[in-house]
């Protein structure tokens, strides 16, 4: 299901773009309340003005500057969202997702929760019938990561004819002491994104049905060796298949 056709209500996400030099664009992600005020370098909107619009409009502040209004993707929401640790940037979270080829109806743990921008696409990926099963070690990354699903679940029900699954259970527990967690579960793929994912891996591999995938995320090759030399020395039942690195290079086309 699509967008709820018709304007903007208050408690939805909106996403504002304001053009700036150099072919530059601003985004302001706002959730809309009548007593609020959206502020920009060109000036502020009374959300009042926002709510009862179609998306998709364009409406001009108190300085005159031009916003264009329309509600946000998931890929905007989590490069915009509050965030603690860095987050896997949608880019990447793309790259892992093919990877591990998940469907809905599948479970799928992952390590650690962080701001929950992983959380979010993995419980778009897996619908309704299925589950996300979220470590974080943090307290503040874990209350973080709920925050954000929520706010984005709440308003997504505001703005869409349906409603987005509560499938995301977010624990506040090392994994690397939850063998006893893992052993009522059965897992159709794990997504690491953890500073020592070797210390996991022992503990969700007999969970992990056979054929299944584990995605980890790195910062830098160091990590990488390090994992690999785990998994040998440790004689784990994984098969390291690829490592990539994920580029990414926008282009700006103008006229000569």
């Amino acid at each position: 299901a699509g967008p709820r056709p018709g304007p903007f209500r208050a408690g939805e996400l909106a996403l504002a773009e304001v053009r700036r030099k150099h072919n530059s664009t601003l985004k302001l992600l706002c959730r809309l309340a009548a007593s609020a005020v959206l502020t920009s370098p060109g000036g502020v909107l009374p959300h009042r003005d926002i709510i009862g619009q179609l998306p998709g409009q364009v409406l001009r502040t108190s300085g005159g500057a031009r916003l264009l209004l329309r509600r946000p993707s998931l890929e905007e929401y989590v490069l915009l969202m509050p965030r603690g640790p860095t987050i896997s940037y949608p880019k990447d979270i793309s790259a892992m997702l093919m990877m591990i080829d998940v469907h809905p109806g599948d479970t799928v743990l992952e390590t650690g929760s962080g701001s929950g921008a992983m959380s979010l696409f993995l419980s778009r990926a897996v619908g309704p019938r299925g589950r996300v099963l979220s470590y974080e070690i943090r307290d503040d990354h874990h209350h973080l990561a709920k925050k954000n699903y929520r706010l984005w679940r709440s308003a997504w029900e505001i703005g869409h004819m349906d409603e987005w699954p509560d499938n995301v259970e977010f624990i506040l527990k090392d994994i690397s002491t939850a063998a006893a967690d893992m052993k009522s579960v059965t897992l159709d793929a794990v997504v690491l994104d953890m500073l020592n994912p070797q210390c996991a891996l022992p503990v969700v591999h007999p969970s992990l049905k056979q054929g299944g995938v584990c995605a980890v995320y790195l910062a830098n090759i160091t990590q990488v060796i390090d994992l690999l030399d785990r998994i040998r020395s440790c004689k784990l039942p994984f098969l390291c298949e690829r490592i990539i690195e994920v580029t990414h290079r926008s282009w700006s086309v103008l006229p000569a």
